[in-house]
């Protein structure tokens, strides 16, 4: 797996999102559960989409349909931990999102904790069925050039 350096993922991406790290996060290996990353991603992906994209999830939805997660380095609980987020692509109901979790190291050092993929599709509340990505949410969310 090819080794990012979290300080250029820090310049290139402009939003993020603080994770708290709970206790009950822990799993008997004493780190965060690998199923737990999927939570921390969730979480960002939703305040990623209400703060930067002004998303109205009430009325127009949004579902997974595809994410890949890599485990680069096992978190622990006194790490300190962001999530990064940030639009590859758009089409006409579904988008990209690529998210990086990084941070300090209580033993020391930034890293590169896990990098996600996922591909979301908008979708209306009631029949959940695909629709257009909101137009005033696709000016915010088009990838940077």
């Amino acid at each position: 797996m090819q080794r990012i350096d979290p300080a250029q993922i820090l310049r290139e991406i402009d939003f993020f999102t603080t994770i708290q790290i709970r206790f009950s996060d822990i799993d008997g290996y004493s780190h965060v559960n690998n199923g737990v990353y999927f939570s921390y991603f969730e979480h960002s992906r939703a305040v990623y989409l209400f703060e930067v994209c002004e998303w109205n999830i009430m009325s127009i939805g949004t579902v997974v349909a595809r994410i890949e997660i890599d485990y680069m380095k096992p978190i622990h609980l006194e790490d300190e931990i962001k999530c990064l987020v940030h639009c590859t692509r758009t089409g006409n109901s579904s988008f990209d999102l690529e998210q990086y979790l990084v941070g300090e190291s209580k033993a020391g050092g930034s890293h590169v904790f896990a990098k996600c993929k996922c591909t979301m599709v908008a979708v209306d509340m009631e029949t959940m069925r695909p629709v257009p990505i909101p137009s005033n949410s696709l000016s915010k969310l088009r990838p940077k050039a």
